[in-house]
């Protein structure tokens, strides 16, 4: 049976008032799995993340985490609802190090700070072993790790990605893909915005496309590769539900 812990519905929303990005945009993301959303540049993707991060205004529609309405959530709540959000630039203090990154994550887990930062080194052994190096110096794939970590110190429930290949060579790519596929075994969720398509919908398990704003397709992440009508919304061919 389907175990949905978030749920978007019929979301308008943008940065300027009256000039909205998304128009009416609904999904679930199912605990444990990843779901992913893709579409052309311009599609609201990002927006749609930032939005469901408190970021962006929603000026219409709904959002419930495991029921509670969230929609108006602010970006210091998230740890506290159990949402972390790793977005595309800007996710680490370049200038501190590895540990102090780490630290600064877990400012508020109280006594089990240390224990708990132990167990995300454990978890990243390449962040273990450069620890005391300043995070500027890490690689692009290894500073996405540190990201991923740094997301992880409180136990989110619900993990938002915004494109985390950005920039990164395609075998750094597939270690990032392939480790969020690996948290969602612990029962972490994932809501993935991504670019690199192919390598993202072979380790997806639901995804949504969106194109000018307005859901287009979705569906099982298996079936959709490969399907034409992708395609022809890729190539600016196909509009589904655009006015």
């Amino acid at each position: 049976m389907p175990d949905p812990v978030l749920q978007v519905s019929d979301v308008t929303a943008g940065y300027v008032p009256d000039l909205p990005i998304l128009h009416g945009v609904s999904l679930t993301a199912e605990r444990g799995r990843i779901t992913l959303i893709i579409g052309p540049n311009g599609a609201g993707k990002s927006t749609l993340i930032k939005a469901i991060a408190g970021l962006i205004p929603v000026s219409a529609g709904r959002l419930t985490l495991d029921g509670q309405d969230v929609t108006h959530i602010r970006p210091d709540q998230l740890a506290a609802y159990g949402i972390a959000y790793v977005p595309q630039t800007d996710n680490i203090f370049r200038s501190l190090t590895i540990r102090q990154n780490l630290d600064l994550a877990l400012r508020r887990a109280g006594g089990d700070a240390a224990a708990r930062r132990n167990q995300l080194l454990t978890q990243f052994p390449a962040l273990a072993d450069k620890q005391h190096d300043r995070a500027g110096t890490l690689s692009g794939g290894q500073r996405q790790f540190l990201a991923i970590a740094m997301a992880l110190a409180r136990a989110p429930r619900l993990i938002l990605m915004d494109e985390p290949s950005a920039g990164l060579s395609p075998k750094a790519t597939a270690e990032v893909l392939e480790h969020a596929r690996k948290l969602t075994a612990d029962g972490v969720s994932i809501l993935l915005v991504e670019q690199n398509v192919s390598q993202a919908m072979k380790l997806a398990d639901h995804c949504y496309i969106l194109a000018e704003g307005r859901n287009q397709v979705d569906g099982p992440a298996a079936e959709l590769i490969g399907n034409k009508v992708v395609g022809e919304i890729y190539l600016g061919g196909r509009r589904m539900g655009a006015a």
